[in-house]
């Protein structure tokens, strides 16, 4: 049979050990930025330069058809130049962001704004050279999916027009 002193050894570890999971948990937190979604997966693919990451947040389907992502991108990370066919939306969340659209001059985008693109319109969007940038796309896909076009050229994302 356990005595008292047994038992406030055992309390005494078990209070010890969730405290150290809390500590833990807010220092993953902070390691996050206190980000409003999750990171999500790394883009592995072509239609990005630099790093990125993607959380799928909405996927479209046969009753909705937006699909909604929270996409992080590093310092100088970018899209290739695309297209939506139904448009898309952009929210930023953090950071300091680029937009542009073909013939015209880059935008700079910062947290709480919102770039509306216009569809069939040739665009590109991404961090800046020097901040991290996170952003909510939402996009239509009922009249297609997303069309990729060319890179971004390094004097296109440099470029102050």
């Amino acid at each position: 049979m356990m005595n008292l002193k047994n038992i406030a050894i055992i309390y005494l570890f078990g209070v010890l050990a969730f405290s150290c999971k809390q500590q833990n948990k807010a220092e993953s937190s902070k390691e996050e930025g206190e980000l409003i979604f999750a990171r999500g997966e790394m883009i592995n693919n072509e239609n990005f330069t630099g790093t990125a990451w993607l959380n799928n947040l909405v996927q479209a389907d046969s009753v909705n058809q937006i699909a909604a992502g929270s996409v992080t991108f590093e310092p100088g990370a970018r899209t290739k130049w695309h297209l939506h066919p139904a448009g898309q939306i952009i929210l930023a969340l953090e950071g300091v962001g680029y937009y542009q659209e073909k013939g015209k001059g880059k935008v700079i985008i910062k947290k709480g704004e919102v770039v509306k693109c216009p569809a069939d319109i040739p665009h590109w969007h991404g961090a800046s050279a020097d901040t991290a940038f996170i952003q909510i796309a939402i996009t239509g896909r009922e009249k297609g999916e997303t069309v990729w076009l060319e890179r971004v050229t390094d004097d296109e994302y440099n470029s102050i027009k």
